[in-house]
């Protein structure tokens, strides 16, 4: 049995047994509440350097097409999973079954599981094989 480890946007997925649970991080809505909280409070005597700023855009810029990069490589990555076994845990239900397909939802990736061809999103999963 081949165990799958992968890692997206928001969560550390893993192939062990019981579902992984995601650790936090800082994201480009975070990066972004930051900067401006930043403007916001700055000294009116002494303001953000433009140079500083600058800078700061171009970090925000940067993380934003790393999180576009991470999320492609993800969906490319989903397409090999079809045909697979896949178990997944929604709230309080488990799903398992062969993955038949993959679907892209306003940025969010699902998987098709199982003869019921229930919708799972991809962080859902905790196991492939």
């Amino acid at each position: 049995m081949d165990k799958v480890n992968f890692t997206a946007a928001s969560q550390t997925y893993s192939g062990d047994d019981n579902p992984a649970v995601g650790r936090a991080q800082l994201g480009k809505d975070d990066f972004l509440k930051l900067l401006i909280t930043q403007l916001k409070y700055q000294n009116p005597l002494e303001p953000l350097d433009s140079k500083e700023y600058i800078a700061q855009l171009a970090t925000f810029s940067s993380l934003e097409q790393l999180q576009n990069l991470n999320s492609q490589i993800s969906a490319m990555s989903a397409v090999s999973f079809i045909g697979k076994t896949g178990k997944a845990r929604i709230e309080e239900e488990y799903v398992s079954g062969i993955i038949k397909g993959v679907t892209f939802d306003k940025g969010n990736l699902n998987l098709i599981i199982g003869d019921e061809e229930k919708l799972v999103p991809l962080q859902d999963v905790y196991e492939i094989r």
